[in-house]
């Protein structure tokens, strides 16, 4: 909905609350029910109304425990005894509240979590139940592919929009939902087994019993995983009480001054960082042939121009209205207010919608790299559309050899580091047996070898023993998505796929 029509619509509501409070009946209520606003600018609910009301709050259960004894209050004794293959039916709806529970849970972990957050309810888990007791009921076999494929792609794949996700939300339900579940062999956590035929009180019991404390490990991710989670909610926790603090206030003796005079500053310093734009022209006369590498390197520098003129107007923009030259905006308020909490990042001093994810530390360097650019071949951090790079390559190694379109990329690694490929997901890359392992304890983003990538026919590919893994311009995932790498490994890929691990450019 439009937020200003929804807070025209809530004033109007205050005054018609007001005329019909006189007069009205003793017993006369209304209630009015709403979602957490997203920002402070989303609270449009009038004074007046939080005022008078009584105000009721819904938390969503928190943690594995909560969850998983959430999911299992949608059923009942009556539940577990109306299937006629008793036995399968526990089983599996048990392993269903297990995966309902992970799914929704798995969110506090960012994008790591899921690309895309996802409005996961309980009205898809009842729903699951229900396909699974329909199916028992039909058939006296198990038809586990049948309940994976309904549950991942309809009931619950339907809220998922990105394809890494989907096969996240796949593989949770290969580990849980196999033939293995009924011989009493499968784990659905790190000590945590599958229970037995148990009643509806029984089960209750065995969660508070046997479910392993609160750890990533019960979602399938590294213990590192919690470090970002915790970073992430004490920033959100030191940002809302700098948001409180008065705007105009001076700081504490001893400090850098007014918020106005660290802008300022900052400012400066960035603008006396700002390199100079392309000349287009000089860079075309270099080019002696239009290949498809070097058409792309020039679009990049062009969108580069773009980039450098929009930070330049921006900044000159927010240094005039801190000098009271011209009229104060919105938006300069906006971008003031948040140049002061995140002084590094130069989208949060750029006016709304001032390309807001742009990192003013990396773009620099890279200005510098670009220039340099059109004679070599390499996916920069720096670049505005990575993919196009190597959609280049692989378009001039097809010309070369007169391939037909369909190819795709084979990696070799050599043990040189790469300046800005960082492996996310909390995974390291052992040179000595040349695959993905576990990384160690506070390694949050490993360095990533050099990878040497050729291209080979399609039909001469081997993914035996290689991990799809995604990579990503930045830590945000989901619309950054550059390409994929298939790396090698010794354990399962779904191991990693329920880690969350990814390749990044840019941390």
């Amino acid at each position: 909905q439009n937020i200003h029509l929804v807070a025209k619509w809530l004033s109007c509501l205050e005054k018609k609350l007001e005329q019909l409070s006189e007069g009205s009946h003793r017993d006369f209520r209304v209630f009015v029910s709403a979602e957490p606003a997203p920002c402070p600018e989303s609270h449009i609910i009038p004074q007046g109304i939080l005022e008078n009301s009584i105000k009721i709050t819904s938390e969503a259960p928190t943690g594995m425990h909560a969850n998983l004894h959430k999911a299992l209050d949608n059923f009942s004794q009556d539940t577990l005894e109306m299937c006629s293959q008793e036995k399968e039916f526990r089983s599996i709806l048990f392993a269903l509240c297990y995966f309902h529970a992970v799914v929704a849970e798995r969110r506090k972990f960012g994008a790591q979590g899921w690309n895309r957050p996802y409005p996961f309810s309980t009205g898809d888990l009842t729903i699951s139940v229900s396909v699974l007791y329909n199916y028992l009921e039909a058939s006296s076999k198990v038809p586990y592919d049948d309940l994976r494929y309904l549950v991942g792609e309809i009931m619950y794949g339907g809220h998922i929009t990105d394809d890494w996700d989907r096969r996240l939300c796949r593989t949770y339900l290969e580990e849980f939902i196999k033939p293995e579940m009924l011989e009493g062999e499968l784990c659905l956590a790190p000590g945590f087994p599958l229970p037995g035929s148990m009643d509806y009180n029984g089960y209750h019991q065995y969660i508070d019993d046997a479910l392993p404390p609160e750890s990533p490990y019960l979602y399938g991710l590294h213990p590192n995983a919690e470090i970002g989670f915790l970073t992430q909610r004490s920033e959100r926790l030191l940002r809302t009480v700098l948001e409180l603090q008065p705007r105009d206030s001076s700081t504490a003796q001893g400090a850098l001054g007014t918020q106005e005079e660290m802008v300022q500053a900052l400012l400066e310093e960035m603008l006396e960082k700002l390199t100079d734009e392309f000349n287009m022209a000089e860079l075309l006369a270099k080019v002696e042939e239009r290949t498809p590498y070097a058409v792309v390197a020039l679009q990049e520098c062009e969108r580069m121009n773009v980039l450098t003129a929009e930070i330049r107007r921006s900044l000159t923009e927010l240094e005039l209205g801190l000098k009271v030259l011209q009229p104060w905006s919105a938006c300069l308020e906006h971008s003031l207010g948040r140049a002061s909490c995140f002084r590094a990042n130069l989208g949060e001093i750029l006016p709304m919608g001032s390309l807001q994810n742009s990192k003013f530390k990396q773009p620099l360097p890279q200005l510098a790299q670009e220039k340099d650019f059109l004679g070599e071949k390499w996916i920069c951090s720096g670049t505005v559309s990575p993919g196009t790079h190597s959609s280049a390559w692989l378009l001039g190694t097809v010309a070369k050899h007169f391939w037909p379109p369909r190819i795709v990329p084979q990696q070799q690694q050599i043990s040189h580091k790469l300046r800005h490929g960082l492996l996310r997901g909390f995974v390291s890359f052992s040179l000595q047996a040349g695959t993905i392992t576990d990384a160690r304890l506070k390694e949050l983003t490993p360095a990533m070898p050099v990878v040497f990538i050729k291209a080979i026919p399609d039909d001469k590919q081997d993914t035996r023993g290689l991990y799809p893994c995604p990579l990503y311009k930045t830590r945000q995932r989901g619309p950054t998505y550059v390409w994929t790498f298939n790396l090698k490994t010794k354990e399962n890929p779904s191991k990693w796929v329920l880690a969350g691990v990814a390749l990044l450019l840019q941390a």
